[in-house]
Order: structure tokens, then sequence, then C-alpha cells
């Protein structure tokens, strides 16, 4: 069974609480939850946080401490980890990689969050292709991806019925123009040009807690 995952994208008030938010991050870490926080570049959001785990009420009780401490969550988005219907066969650790992730990756301190689906257009519509076919894209997709194995780690998260896209991707790499690339090689896929849209992309840099509550202001 795999996880739920929190995406916050938050902006500071001039009353917002900052030792309030820093130990409710605090408080989730140390509760069975990972969290993941970082600084956002640009003017939608100041902190980003990414938490999962497998307590929706604990996840949601997070987002209560950091509201109730005045911080404004600008945008969000929920998703739960899955394993897609084109991964049979995969070897049993890769699957559990995906179901349960460790998060963050070492040493990748770059990360950019972005909603799909896919599109349902009358011309090109994902869901009329038999699934032999949309296999064969999303194989052929994925080997795109493995080109990027080291520099970038993908986490693909489920939320249809959930949010207002189909999945959550989140993408962790070294440096800034990682990301870029891995987006703007895949892009050129089939199953991405011709049957992805894409919602509005989040870039930050990932720290420890009292890292990014400093970087932002905070504290």
């Amino acid at each position: 069974m795999g996880w739920g995952v929190l995406h916050l994208f938050c902006k500071l008030r001039p009353d917002t609480d900052g030792e309030a938010v820093v130990s409710a991050l605090k408080a989730a870490a140390s509760d069975a939850q990972q969290v993941v926080p970082f600084s956002v570049f640009g003017h939608k959001a100041d902190l980003g946080i990414m938490a999962l785990g497998e307590d929706l009420v604990r996840l949601r009780a997070l987002q209560s401490a950091l509201q109730a401490a005045r911080l404004e969550v600008a945008d969000s988005y929920l998703s739960l980890t899955e394993v897609s219907e084109y991964a049979k066969g995969m070897p049993p650790e890769h699957l559990e990689a995906r179901l349960h992730p460790v998060l963050p990756p070492a040493g990748k301190r770059a990360i950019c969050f972005y909603p799909m689906s896919k599109r349902r257009g009358d011309q090109d519509n994902w869901y009329t292709l038999d699934f032999e076919s949309r296999k064969a894209l999303m194989m052929d997709h994925g080997k795109s991806g493995r080109t990027f194995s080291g520099r970038i780690v993908q986490l693909i998260t489920g939320s249809t019925g959930l949010d207002d896209y189909e999945w959550g991707v989140t993408l962790f790499g070294q440096r800034p123009d990682d990301l870029k690339d891995c987006v703007y090689t895949m892009r050129f896929d089939e199953a991405s040009a011709k049957y992805a849209e894409f919602g509005r992309f989040y870039t930050g840099v990932i720290g420890d807690i009292d890292e990014v509550a400093a970087l932002v202001g905070l504290v």
C-alpha cells in the first residue's frame, strides 16, 4: 500500500510565527512522517514542503499547524505513492522504492514539482489507446528517463480523483540544470509531446528545517 504525499507551497505573512512553523515541521518529522522542506524560487511561494507518510490525518495535522502559525498556503497538491500499471515484472526493490521512498536523496538539493495529466482531446486521447500501445509509449518514455540515472531521482505519485491532475511529478537533482535538461529531453517522447498536459512548476533548494527556515526568513 502506498503513502500519502502532500506538497504545500506557502507564503510568509507579516504576522507569521516562524518558531511555530519550525516546531510544526520538526514535530511531523519526528512522528513517522518524512518532511522535505525547500526554499522556492520566484513569486509563487516562499517555502515549499513535501510531506509523506501512511497517515493522511497526520499530514493534514501538519497543514493545520502551519496555518495556525499564520503561514499562507498559496498552493498545494495531494497524491499517493503508487506502482504504475506498466511496471509489472520490475524487481521488488524497485517497486518498494516507488511505494515507500526515502527522501530527499543524498546529494540532490535541487527540487522541482509539477502536476500532469494525459490528454483527452478529440484527436489525441490517451485513454482510447489500447493497453499495449500505451505500455510501448511509456517504455520508450522511461528509456529517455534512464539516461538521467545518477543525475535525477524521480518520484511519480498518483492523484486521479484526489486533485486537479492525474499525477504529481517530483524531481531531485544536484543542480537546477539537471532538472531542466531532464524535462526538456523527455518532452520530445511521443507519450509526452502528444499526450501530456502540465500544470504549474515549482522549483527550489532543499535543506534541513533550520537552514530553510533561515533562508526564507522564518527565523
